[in-house]
């Protein structure tokens, strides 16, 4: 169960501003490339760094949206907050990068941020779900795809690995969350115009 306490909302706070770090915003801005938000799927996320500035660019939005999910979850860690708190710092983050405060409240679509903080908490979990998008990914070459079925099999993984009600059930908030955000992917899935992974 949850513990509350101040240092746990004080994690909470700092997890869900590290979360609101858009890291393809500050990217691109540093590499002078466009605003994401303007150009390409309008989505700041890796996956449209890398259609407006390539693999470098691209690589570095993706360590940098899981980093931020990972290190409030490790910082948790060192203060030795429970399973439940972990699982909350890391869904703070994940909704910072959802809405973030410092960018009007329009932000990505969560999957590495979502990697980062499972990684955090599960690293055999974050191992499955990474294999998952990479398996999908290979067979597909779907981004879009491959982050819907890892975001679907995420709440299995952690009952199957952590066997915690609580981190089950914030793994199936995310993951609904993350789903919804992909609303217009699926759309352009169910058509057959969605864009592929090259």
């Amino acid at each position: 169960m949850f513990e509350l306490h101040i240092t746990f909302f004080i994690l909470i706070a700092c997890s869900y501003l590290m979360g609101s770090l858009s890291t393809a915003i500050i990217v691109c801005k540093l590499m002078g490339l466009p605003d994401p938000r303007t150009t390409g799927s309008q989505n700041p996320g890796a996956t449209n760094v890398l259609r407006i500035g390539g693999k470098k660019a691209a690589a570095i939005t993706l360590t940098g949206d899981a980093v931020k999910g990972l290190i409030p979850v490790l910082i948790g860690y060192a203060f030795q907050q429970p399973p439940a708190n972990l699982g909350v710092i890391g869904f703070a983050a994940f909704l910072g990068h959802l809405y973030p405060v410092f960018f009007s409240f329009r932000g990505g679509k969560g999957v590495a941020t979502a990697f980062g903080a499972i990684l955090g908490i599960s690293w055999l979990a974050g191992l499955a779900v990474l294999l998952t998008w990479l398996i999908m990914a290979r067979l597909f070459k779907i981004s879009s795809l491959s982050a819907l079925t890892a975001a679907t099999l995420t709440p299995l993984y952690i009952w199957l690995i952590e066997d915690n009600l609580t981190l089950v059930l914030i793994s199936i908030v995310m993951s609904a969350m993350l789903i919804y955000r992909h609303r217009n992917n699926i759309r352009n899935l169910i058509k057959g115009t969605e864009n592929t992974i090259r």
